[in-house]
């Protein structure tokens, strides 16, 4: 059969299985969840109302191929509040469907088919089915577990070659969750383009802020994505961006125009974006109070757990804690499974030595809490 992943297996795995037969025998608690919207997390919907009724009776299509003035300027004041500040003009920002999109546009922005992409060997398995769709291999660069999962730099710069491309870098990092907080040397001495993902900039645990891999690297093109799934809690409104740093800026002209060939991003949803960052960032300090004190939970409960080895991140939502005594990952999430905890194990996001397990902090507290009981006594 041709086409796009034409080759993949795509009936349930034994983790799928698994879990729809534990549903239907009376159900788990359900550590893996990021989706706010079913975790009580909802941005208050006054201030949605009150943002979209304005909408409705001066509604135009005018479509801009880099989004809606006011929707780049409120992208462009939240940089300029970051420490330290990206300093962005409107043209700077283009504005997407989503953070997915955005990674699409800017693959066929930067690479042609037989290209290749340097992505860290642990991450969300996102970037494999977006390189497919460009085709575009994927080289994985190592991130340090006995480190902190900092990038091994040495191991980054090594593995480019004439046809690499761009460098993939997320921070905070999904799931590890360490922050790039200042240059990296490799990134200077390769040179290449760099794609940021800061998509879980507001969740700080370990580190005060996020600082914007564009302004430690001004010397070279960074692209920066983020959007309001995760840091307005909105996944359904549908709406990222991409921001460009000043060495960047020679690639908007193209990047125009592959942007006016989707023209993603809904009208209503750049309409609301000012008044969720000028209204909305109190919820956002609520929803990142709430991830650290699971963390904090967590951290006290794994703590001195024979077989649990916990690093606090830096940033994100996320614990990826490695687990020792068990060689199969695969095994231990089935066990788990039968003792009513889901969690995700580590060779979901790749190809991590070892035994590991990621747990979202975004959990209903109580479900978190009682999730975490259960997987001390499982262990």
């Amino acid at each position: 059969m041709p086409g796009v992943f034409s080759d993949l297996d795509l009936s349930p795995n034994p983790l799928e299985l698994a879990r729809r037969r534990r549903l239907a025998a009376g159900g788990y608690l359900d550590l893996t969840s990021s989706n706010p919207t079913l975790q009580g997390l909802l941005f208050p919907p006054d201030i949605l109302r009150a943002a979209a009724d304005s909408f409705w009776d001066t509604r135009r299509y005018q479509p801009d191929p880099r989004g809606s003035e006011a929707a780049r300027a409120a992208v462009v004041g939240y940089y300029a509040g970051r420490k330290p500040p990206l300093p962005l003009e409107s043209d700077d920002v283009f504005l997407t469907a989503s953070t997915s999109e955005a990674y699409s546009l800017l693959f066929a922005l930067l690479a042609d088919p037989g290209d290749n992409l340097l992505a860290p060997n642990v991450t969300y398995p996102l970037f494999e089915y977006l390189a497919a769709l460009r085709g575009l291999e994927l080289r994985p660069y190592p991130l340090r577990e006995e480190d902190g999962w900092a990038i091994d730099e040495r191991a980054l710069y090594a593995a480019a070659d004439a046809c690499t491309r761009a460098v993939l870098i997320v921070s905070p990092h999904n799931p590890a969750g360490v922050v790039v907080s200042a240059p990296l040397a490799a990134l200077s001495r390769l040179g290449l383009p760099v794609i940021c993902d800061e998509v879980f900039a507001a969740f700080t645990y370990g580190v005060p802020h996020v600082p914007p891999l564009g302004a430690l690297h001004a010397d070279l093109p960074v692209f920066t994505l983020n959007g309001i799934s995760k840091l307005f809690a909105l996944p359904d409104l549908k709406l990222g961006w991409i921001a460009l740093n000043a060495a960047a800026r020679p690639f908007g002209p193209r990047l125009e125009v592959l942007n006016d060939t989707f023209l993603g991003a809904n009208s209503l949803s750049q309409h609301l974006l000012p008044d969720l960052f000028a209204l909305g960032m109190p919820f956002v300090a609520r929803m990142a109070a709430r991830v650290r004190a699971n963390l904090d939970l967590a951290l006290e409960r794994l703590a001195g757990h024979p077989r649990l080895r916990v690093r606090p991140p830096d940033g994100g939502y996320y614990l990826f804690p490695a687990v020792s005594g068990w060689d199969d990952e695969e095994t231990l999430a089935l066990r788990l499974i039968d003792e009513g905890i889901l969690v995700h194990p580590g060779y979901f996001y790749g190809d991590v030595p070892g035994t590991h397990l990621m747990l979202s902090a975004l959990t209903e507290p109580a479900t978190f809490a009682a999730g975490l009981e259960r997987l001390v006594q499982a262990l």
